[in-house]
């Protein structure tokens, strides 16, 4: 695994496509609504649609009048990412890029009449930002992937002259740095070609050295085979892995793709996002948070304002988050829940709450007589002493009552510790 990747640490996914036009129920709209014919999807169409419409339909309405990449870039800068990954071609197949085997149904031939792929890797490149490019390898409703699930997947037309083409053409055209391969579930690796992609991949495409790939290649793949293993959307380990793994949550819980009817209750909050972060990183893994734009290309307002708030906090914080390693323990459960992640030496306590009595206790760390402790974002050194048992008592900082709440998560950070 390429080392930019563990260091990395914070990402930012994007699901972006056609999906984003009905903007309703989640970005498995078009199965759910023809797929399955989920009554509640087919009232919706029905209610805002003129009777007879298909989703080929809603592709001239994913305009992308609004985007602003250099905007996007800055954004996700702001927020501390290292790397961002967008959705090149989700489960409905509608590609992000002129793809020379999609025809009409991409982004330079209908709709934005826009290359959204390169026009965002240029930018996040700009930026010093690594680019993932997210692929689906299936798709729902494609004829040929059809008539191969028909055949039991013994017949490989749809990969030959769909998958495949798209996966070399987004790496000889884009240069990736990491590839989120998805909708693999329905048939073996063996199916798909994976295993003589991911060779030319590693050995003679032009980003072998730096390219890093995900564990969804297969079925039964995932969470055995991959350069980091997500093993599940949104999947947290009770333990430390013993393989680079990585988290993907969604800023709106109920789902990927923009809602317009999303409400306030359902957009993850700061201090859950920072606790996500903590908890992943401490377990050795990269955070990798959602956003869903507007079909017009807006990155809407609260997701933008929780974006700036995560890097606002690793601002002040990151030092003990970007390049970190696990310490020898993730975490203590005492009275205050602390995460732990470690520098070479340096050993980082991450709390989310603040002690009532400003005494911070900590079992595992066994300090020396040359021990010396500074909460992150203040200056000056922190009284400590040890425990009675054993561990150490941290007198933090008087903190003065503030209408506001305060923010979520600190950092002590301890040297001369074992």
């Amino acid at each position: 695994l390429p080392a930019w990747f563990d260091r990395a640490k914070v990402g930012v996914f994007v699901h972006w496509g056609v999906f984003s036009v009905p903007a309703w129920g989640s970005e498995w709209f078009w199965w759910h609504w023809q797929g399955r014919h989920d009554a509640a999807y087919e009232r919706f169409v029905r209610r805002r649609f003129p009777p007879g419409t298909t989703y080929a339909e809603f592709a001239p309405r994913f305009t992308a009048h609004d985007f602003q990449p250099r905007q996007w870039a800055q954004l996700f800068q702001r927020a501390g990412a290292r790397y961002v990954v967008l959705t090149t071609k989700h489960h409905e197949g509608f590609t992000n890029w002129g793809s020379p085997v999609s025809w009409n149904w991409n982004s330079m031939d209908t709709g934005p009449h826009r290359d959204l792929v390169g026009e965002l890797g240029e930018a996040l490149r700009e930026s010093n930002l690594r680019y993932g490019l997210y692929h689906s390898l299936m798709e729902w409703f494609n004829p040929l992937y059809l008539a191969d699930k028909q055949s039991d997947f013994k017949t490989q037309s749809f990969v030959l002259k769909k998958t495949m083409p798209e996966l070399y053409d987004l790496v000889l055209k884009y240069k990736p740095d990491l590839i989120w391969s998805d909708g693999d579930w329905e048939a073996p690796d063996s199916y798909w070609n994976s295993t003589s992609f991911l060779a030319w991949l590693y050995n003679d495409s032009p980003v072998k050295d730096t390219v890093v790939v995900n564990d969804r290649w297969g079925r039964g793949c995932s969470c055995h085979h991959g350069g980091f293993y997500n093993c599940a959307d949104k999947y947290r380990p009770g333990t430390l892995p013993d393989h680079k793994w990585e988290m993907c949550s969604s800023l709106d819980s109920l789902s990927w793709g923009y809602r317009s009817n999303m409400s306030l209750a359902e957009v993850m909050d700061e201090m859950s996002m920072i606790e996500e972060l903590v908890q992943t990183v401490s377990l050795g893994g990269n955070y990798l948070l959602n956003v869903g734009p507007t079909k017009e290309g807006v990155i809407v307002p609260i997701f933008q304002e929780r974006l700036l708030a995560l890097g606002r906090w690793l601002d002040t914080n990151g030092e003990a988050i970007y390049e970190s390693q696990p310490w020898r323990v993730q975490m203590e459960n005492t009275t205050d829940t602390v995460w732990y992640t470690s520098k070479g030496p340096v050993v980082f306590a991450i709390f989310l709450l603040w002690p009532l009595d400003s005494v911070l206790h900590l079992c595992s760390p066994i300090p020396s007589p040359g021990t010396q402790v500074t909460l992150l974002g203040f200056g000056g050194t922190l009284k400590w002493q040890n425990q009675p048992g054993k561990g150490m008592l941290i007198t933090l900082p008087y903190m003065l009552p503030s209408p506001r709440p305060p923010q979520s998560g600190w950092v002590v950070k301890l040297e001369g510790v074992k």
